[in-house]
Order: C-alpha cells, then sequence, then structure tokens
C-alpha cells in the first residue's frame, strides 16, 4: 500500500496515511480466502432495486427475497442490490448513511438472508455523498475529521476544462454554521456534494466503509462515478492518475484481506478510455462495464446492419485471464451514449436519439467545454427501445429484444440482467410525469403479486418475456465455451448477421443472430473441424452447411455429440 500512497499524496502525508490505514486493517478483521477471484461460465448477474418489487405489508427486501426464491434461484449467481442505504435523493445515490439499511426497505438481516442464496454486489458509492447527511452536516460545523470533507473551490476560478456528465452547474453554494458562504463541488447534483480524497481523513473514512460492506458479504464492489474521483483544477478532472492509483489501493488493501471480493469499476466514457481500468490486467479492476454493448447493440439492430458492432466486438480480447466484461444491455440508468464516441459519427448518434423519443423515451444531456450541449443519456427501457413504432403492432418486438439478449448472453464477459428487462417492463410514463426525472422511466415498482400472476399466463407479454428469458439463461450457466474468458472468433457472414464463436477445450459454440426482419440464409463456417451441429437452445439439429435464419431468429450452434442442457 505505501508505494500507492507515496504516490498519491507524496512521501509525509503518505506515511501517515499508511500507518493509518494498516491500523483501520488492524481492527477490521476479515478472514481472508487463498483463492483469488475465479470467473464461471455460470455467474449471472442481476441487477435490482431493493424496491423494485412490493407486495402490501411487507417490507420489500422480504418480498425480493421470496420472489427470487421462487422466479430467480435458476437463473443468477449473483445479485446486485443497488444502493439500499437511508438516501436523500437519486434513487438511493444520495447516501446519507453508508453504515445502515434504508428502514423503508428492511435491516441488514433480509440483506444477508438474500445473501444466502445469491452472491451480493454492493455498490460503493465513494464519489460523493447527501448535502443531508450527517457527515456533511459535521463539515457545515467545522469538527475535526470533517473539516477538509468537502472540496470548497473560488467560484471565479474557470473549470471549464471539467469533464461535465450533467447539464446542471458544478458548484452550488452551502453555508456553514460559522456564517461562511461556500460554494462546493457536486459532480452530479446539488445533494450529492463531491467528497475530497486529497484529505486522507476522507480516505481513512471510506475505506473503513469499504472494507465493513466486505464484513457483511459483499462479493463484486461496484465503485460508482469513480472515474470522477479525483479533482485538479486545470484539467479535465476524470481518468486522473491519482484515481487509478486509488483503485489500485483498495485492490491492493483487498488482496491482503479478502482476495475473493472483486472490484467492479462504473466508468460510462469511450470504450478505450474505459478499458484503462484495468490496470496491468492485474492491479486494478478485475472488472469493467461494456458501457459501449448497449448503444452499438441498439444500433445494430435498428439498422439491421453488423458491420459496426462486429468491427468493434473484434476488440473484445483481454490479456489477462483475471479481467473480463461486465456485460449489459439495460440497468437502472439509461443508455450511455458516450461510450460511442470514436465508433459512430454524431449523426448516427442523433437518430438513436430521435428513435428513442419516437418510441416514447427521453434524451438526457450533458453540458461540453464550449458551453453547448450534448446527448449524453437514452432514457427508456430497452425493451421499448428495440420496439419499431414504425410498424403497429410490431409483430417482432419481443423476438428482437430476445435476440439481443441472446448476444448479450453470448459475448465474452459476465451477463448482468436489470429485472426490467427479465420481467418485460414497459416505459414508466407515469412514474415520469410524477417524479420530472427522464430515469425514472425504467425505475418503476411492480406489484410483486400481481407480476407472479402475469407470469403465470404463457401468453401474456410479461410472461413470454420471462420464460423465453429464464430458458436462455439456464442454458448459458451450463455451456463450458460461455466461460467469460473462452476465446472469441469473430466472423464476417454478411452485413445483416452478428456472428462470432467461443471456444474452451471442451466445446465450442457458434452464436449466429439475424439483426433484421428478412430471412437470411447463412453458410456455417468450419469452426475448428466442427461436425453435425444443433442448436442447444432449441434442440433442433442441421445437417447442411446452410441456414436459413428467421427474422431476428438467434442460434448457439455446438456438435450434436456434446451434451445438451
Amino acid at each position: 500500500m505505501k508505494p500507492l500512497l507515496t504516490k498519491i499524496y507524496g512521501d509525509q502525508v503518505g506515511a501517515i496515511a499508511d500507518r493509518r490505514l494498516h491500523s483501520l486493517l488492524g481492527h477490521h478483521p476479515i478472514k481472508a480466502e487463498k483463492h483469488q477471484p475465479r470467473f464461471s461460465e455460470s455467474d449471472t448477474i442481476l441487477i435490482t432495486y431493493g424496491d423494485s418489487l412490493q407486495s402490501p405489508d411487507q417490507l420489500p427486501l422480504v418480498t425480493l427475497h421470496q420472489f427470487a426464491e421462487r422466479f430467480l434461484s435458476d437463473l443468477f449467481s449473483t445479485i446486485h442490490l443497488l444502493p439500499f442505504f437511508p438516501s436523500s435523493s437519486d434513487d438511493g445515490f444520495s447516501v446519507m448513511d453508508f453504515y445502515q439499511v434504508d428502514e423503508k426497505l428492511g435491516n441488514w438481516a433480509d440483506i444477508e438472508k438474500l445473501g444466502s442464496g445469491f452472491r451480493l454486489m454492493v455498490d460503493f458509492v465513494l464519489n460523493h455523498i447527501s448535502a443531508q447527511s450527517d457527515w456533511f452536516n459535521r463539515y457545515l460545523g467545522g469538527e475535526p475529521g470533517f473539516e477538509n470533507l468537502a472540496i470548497a473551490v473560488d467560484p471565479t476560478v474557470d473549470l471549464s476544462l471539467v469533464t461535465r456528465p450533467r447539464a446542471l452547474p458544478l458548484l452550488s453554494e452551502f453555508k456553514k454554521r460559522s456564517g461562511e458562504k461556500v460554494h462546493l463541488w457536486t459532480t452530479f447534483s446539488a445533494d450529492q456534494v463531491d467528497l475530497n480524497f486529497q484529505n486522507i481523513d476522507v480516505l481513512e473514512k471510506m475505506v473503513a466503509v469499504l472494507l465493513f460492506y466486505v464484513g457483511r458479504g459483499a462479493a463484486i464492489l461496484r465503485l460508482d462515478a469513480v472515474a470522477y474521483l479525483w479533482k485538479e483544477i486545470g484539467t479535465r478532472c476524470i481518468h486522473r492518475p491519482e484515481t487509478h492509483a486509488m483503485i489500485k489501493l483498495f485492490r491492493a488493501i483487498l488482496d491482503k484481506v479478502a482476495p475473493e471480493v472483486i472490484l467492479l469499476t462504473e466508468t460510462n466514457v469511450p470504450h478505450r478510455e474505459n478499458l484503462s481500468y484495468f490496470g496491468n490486467g492485474r492491479d486494478e479492476a478485475q472488472m469493467v462495464y461494456n458501457f459501449t454493448l448497449p448503444p452499438l447493440l441498439l444500433h445494430a439492430f435498428i439498422k439491421a446492419d453488423s458491420t459496426v458492432l462486429t468491427r468493434w466486438a473484434e476488440t473484445l480480447k483481454l490479456d489477462s485471464p483475471a479481467n473480463t466484461f461486465f456485460n449489459f444491455t439495460a440497468s437502472h440508468d439509461g443508455i450511455g451514449v458516450r461510450p460511442l464516441e470514436g465508433i459512430l459519427p454524431p449523426d448516427e448518434i442523433t437518430f438513436l436519439a430521435d428513435w428513442v423519443v419516437n418510441n416514447g423515451g427521453r434524451v438526457s444531456s450533458r453540458k461540453n467545454p464550449d458551453g453547448s450541449e450534448s446527448p449524453y443519456e437514452l432514457n427508456i427501457t430497452y425493451l421499448d427501445a428495440l420496439r419499431d413504432s414504425r410498424q403497429d403492432p410490431d409483430a417482432f418486438h419481443i423476438r428482437r429484444f430476445l435476440a439481443s439478449q441472446a448476444i448479450q448472453c453470448s459475448l465474452p464477459g459476465i451477463p448482468a440482467v436489470y429485472i426490467h428487462s427479465l420481467l418485460g417492463s414497459r416505459n414508466w410514463q407515469e412514474g415520469v410525469a410524477l417524479t420530472n426525472r427522464a430515469r425514472t422511466i425504467n425505475r418503476e415498482k411492480l406489484n410483486a403479486p400481481l407480476v407472479a400472476s402475469e407470469l403465470g399466463d404463457r401468453t401474456g407479454f410479461r410472461a413470454k418475456v420471462y420464460h423465453a428469458y429464464a430458458e436462455m439463461l439456464k442454458t448459458r450457466r451450463a455451456q463450458p465455451a460461455f466461460h467469460p474468458n473462452a476465446s472469441l472468433t469473430v466472423l464476417h457472414l454478411g452485413h445483416s448477421v452478428f456472428a462470432f464463436s467461443r471456444s474452451c477445450e471442451s466445446q465450442t459454440i457458434l452464436s449466429l443472430t439475424n439483426l433484421s426482419a428478412d430471412r437470411v440464409l447463412v453458410s456455417i463456417p468450419d469452426t475448428r473441424g466442427m461436425g453435425r451441429l444443433v442448436d442447444i437452445l432449441t434442440k433442433k439439429a442441421f445437417r447442411s452447411s446452410e441456414v436459413i435464419l428467421n427474422p431476428y431468429q438467434y442460434l448457439w450452434l455446438c456438435e450434436e455429440r456434446r451434451k445438451v442442457v
């Protein structure tokens, strides 16, 4: 740890920080595992809020646990429980107390019950804290250990270089109890005050939080908005070397006391910048969000053209087996479009934004250094993003969506599925009207008994999505070739087909997906001498070297002699 602390803080302060962190580690004994993190083809992650499912007269975490036991246990190894702490805004991300469970959701015992059947992924919201938190109140009071908690900036200083993820003001005015007015750094909102990691009191407090989560059973720690962690006036204040050193510090701490815990960086930025958070392959994050996948996959289906997607997929090769991608298409946030920079021209991003608006969605913007605004995020459920509003009704809506998920589930990495994608949720327009926030459109609170009833009706929209998706996930989890680090070979089989093979020592799977509404004839390549093939999803055998793909059909082809699960 000491070399990293010296790099961040210099010799003198780094030495003090080193002593304090070693003392902290001594007061937080955690049983160290002997093995390093290992990924598996059975790794699948559900993303959900603690209250995405609700039942009358029952705490939401109890409801989630019961629903998970009934509908999710065969599908997922891990549940990403979005911030379940007391919060003042942003659906949990304005944390008021890092150590408590929001009593409206449940308690730590409920979290532990959920963790008895699934590994837990927990948000480490380390960039900011609620302006209504006790910590921030103590900062306003100038209490020892809290006097430098936040980042005060002279409002006349030129901050035009700072990368902005929002169109909101960067600085917010507060009044200390002494009467002094201060302008504090607030990257995301006036209710989310950025923490000052240049102060080792803040570092010590947040490392204590990290250790607390590990002690409570967190198997994966999601480093929320970590790219903005370190501020240096006169720079872009994103991807700073100190930020990377800080993540390496967290990794070094965990390697010492809990090497089985995985760090996942949430960095909604262009693809090449995103990959930098792997470090040298073994010293920084073990997983990064594959942020380019959601918008690029959407674009490929809308255009019925695999050209750009295929070219990008050829870059999905990592140097270290200790790393992998967190593959997702939907999450609690919208579909970020910054990761398309350098991949698609601006007019194609505008095309995507217009498509989403036509499908009932919203477009959130960010402020550029020159004062202009540009699309930052498309707010819509992924299911409705893939609806063709030109067709009424859209006969291929569900099939097109499932085809997109088949790609997500078969690419290198670990698939992460948002609960509203799994359950076939549509745009929640009533929620947007209620909160006046675009992101609410895919954060609906569902009635769990009603959802369970709907899943029992196999003819209903929600059931059609869930049951097909569930079978896909069960099948995927049993295939060695879908190990997150199994090899990838991208194939060029025509502009309307996205094709690739995944291989390990015991198995090769050929993934074919028709991105179009037309029937397409595909010549199956000879992949590692594969013989007669069978689609492991439908158990249908193919005796010819040519296959006709129906509109939006997807196949996972494997040698027939292989065991089909």
